[in-house]
C-alpha cells in the first residue's frame, strides 16, 4: 500500500473511531448484551452447568468466558455492517468518489475501526470475567497468542460483515444479516461441551469454524496444549479473510461504476 492510500486509510479509521466516540450508543448496545450473557449463565445457570464440568460456579466462568468474548466479537462485527450500509445507502460513498481520495481506504478504514471496537469489547469481557472469578493460567506467551486469536478472528469476520453490509439493500436488513454470527457460540462449544449434545447438533458444533477459536482461546487462557486444533482456527480465519475480502471488493467496485 502507498504512502498516499495509507494516509487516507489513517483518515478513515479516525473518522470511524470518531463516530463511535460520537454516537456511543450502538457500542453500549453490542458489548452490553455479552455482558449480560455472561452474568447470566455465571451466576444463574454457572452453579448447575459448573457441576457438570466436575467443579462449581469458579469452574464454569472459567469454561464460559472463551464463548462469551468470542459473543463480543461477533456483536462488535455486526456493527460494521451497519456502518457500511449507512455509507452506502446515504450518499456519503457519492461524495467520496468526487474527492481525491483512495477507494481502498474506506473500506479498510471500516476493517481497522471494527478490529479496535473488537478489542475493546474483548477488553471489556475479560476484565469483567476477571471481576466475577475468571482465573487463567495463561503466561505472556500464551496471552499473546490468545490476543493474537482474537485480533485473527476479529480481522475475518470483519470483512466477511463489510460484504454483507454492502449486498443489503437497507440498513435494517444489514443489521439482521450477521446475526448468526452471534449465535454460532451456543451451537459450538461455547457455553457446553460437545460430547454433552445429540449426535446431529455435536457434528454441527464440532465442525464448525467457531469451535477450535474457542478451544484454541481457552486452551491457551488455562496453560492446556491446543495442538492442531490451532492450526484448524487458523485455517478458518484465513479462508473467512480471504472470502470475505474477495467478496467485499467485488462488491465495492461494482457499487462504484453504477
Amino acid at each position: 500500500m502507498s504512502g498516499y492510500a495509507l494516509r487516507d486509510s489513517s483518515t478513515m479509521v479516525r473518522r470511524n473511531i470518531k463516530h463511535m466516540i460520537r454516537y456511543p450508543s450502538m457500542t453500549v448496545l453490542l458489548v452490553g448484551m455479552p455482558v449480560i450473557f455472561l452474568l447470566l449463565f455465571v451466576y444463574v445457570l454457572g452453579g448447575t452447568l459448573g457441576a457438570g464440568l466436575g467443579g462449581g460456579r469458579g469452574a464454569y466462568v472459567d469454561y464460559v468466558t472463551p464463548g462469551i468474548i468470542l459473543m463480543a466479537i461477533a456483536g462488535a462485527v455486526q456493527g460494521t455492517a451497519v456502518a457500511v450500509s449507512m455509507d452506502m445507502t446515504q450518499g456519503i460513498i457519492a461524495r467520496f468518489r468526487t474527492m481525491a481520495i483512495s477507494r481502498a481506504s474506506v473500506l479498510t478504514g471500516h476493517v481497522l475501526g471494527s478490529v479496535i471496537q473488537a478489542m475493546l469489547s474483548v477488553a471489556v469481557i475479560i476484565g469483567l470475567a476477571l471481576a466475577i472469578g475468571f482465573r487463567p493460567d495463561a503466561g505472556p506467551l500464551q496471552w499473546l497468542g490468545a490476543l493474537g486469536m482474537l485480533v485473527l478472528l476479529s480481522f475475518a469476520l470483519t470483512w466477511l460483515t463489510v460484504a454483507l453490509g454492502l449486498v443489503s439493500k437497507s440498513v435494517e436488513t444489514a443489521s439482521n444479516l450477521p446475526m448468526p454470527l452471534v449465535l454460532l457460540p451456543f451451537l459450538g462449544s461455547g457455553f457446553v461441551p460437545t460430547d454433552s449434545m445429540p449426535a446431529g447438533v455435536r457434528w454441527f458444533a464440532e465442525y464448525q469454524p467457531f469451535t477450535p477459536v474457542m478451544e484454541t482461546v481457552r486452551g491457551l487462557l488455562h496453560g492446556t496444549p491446543v495442538g492442531g486444533t490451532a492450526l484448524l482456527a487458523v485455517g478458518w480465519c484465513l479462508l473467512i479473510t480471504v472470502g470475505g475480502y474477495g467478496w467485499a471488493l467485488r462488491l465495492y467496485n461494482r457499487n462504484l461504476v453504477r
